[in-house]
């Protein structure tokens, strides 16, 4: 029933808003330039790595030694208004399609944070990850790494149909509240670097 629910919501979700993105897409290519997709490898159920898809938010500014910029000079306004919008989210409903994950799940994060979760927060690779999740509407990038990951595994343990449509509806809401955006301080999510106990 997941997977059907996943394919049906998502095949229209692109029709209703194919303008937008279409809309979005041309003006990435105007303000960022090419590429249009931001395109990086992530894990997927049972950490089994995928590429994810977003719009991109973020110039390719260097500097002098042709490292890239940090976040706060290379994130944009209009980079900043696609995120609070979750309007760089929407190619990610292209990775549902193709299965790589679902609507619901825990949030898809870096692969190199594989290594460092403990034992119990490596279960939340036991279902697929989603676009939204029961962390992002409690909380979402307002919240620590452990209180997330400790949400992602008990959405794991009690997942049902029913919890994923109370999920959706939260994200809806907290979308248009802009609620939990960035992590107090900072206009991206500090990096996660385990613990000190496995």
């Amino acid at each position: 029933m997941k997977r059907t629910f996943d394919v049906l919501v998502s095949l229209i979700l692109l029709f209703l808003l194919f303008p937008v993105i279409f809309i979005v897409a041309i003006l990435v290519k105007q303000k960022l330039g090419a590429p249009i997709f931001f395109k990086q490898q992530r894990p997927g159920l049972y950490s089994k790595p995928f590429y994810l898809y977003k719009f991109r938010t973020m110039t390719d500014e260097k500097d002098r030694e042709g490292n890239l910029m940090p976040d706060n000079v290379r994130l944009t306004s209009f980079g900043k208004f696609l995120r609070k919008c979750s309007l760089d989210e929407l190619p990610q409903l292209i990775n549902v399609l193709k299965g790589d994950i679902s609507l619901v799940g825990p949030r898809p994060l870096l692969m190199e944070y594989v290594p460092l979760y403990s034992e119990q927060q490596l279960a939340r690779h036991n279902l697929k990850p989603g676009i939204t999740g029961w962390a992002q509407v409690n909380g979402r990038n307002a919240i620590t790494w452990e209180e997330k990951f400790k949400l992602d595994v008990w959405y794991v343990e009690n997942q049902s149909f029913l919890l994923d449509i109370k999920i959706l509806i939260l994200t809806v809401y907290k979308v248009f509240k802009s609620d939990g955006i960035n992590q107090q301080g900072s206009v991206t999510t500090e990096r996660f670097k385990g613990q000190i106990t496995r």
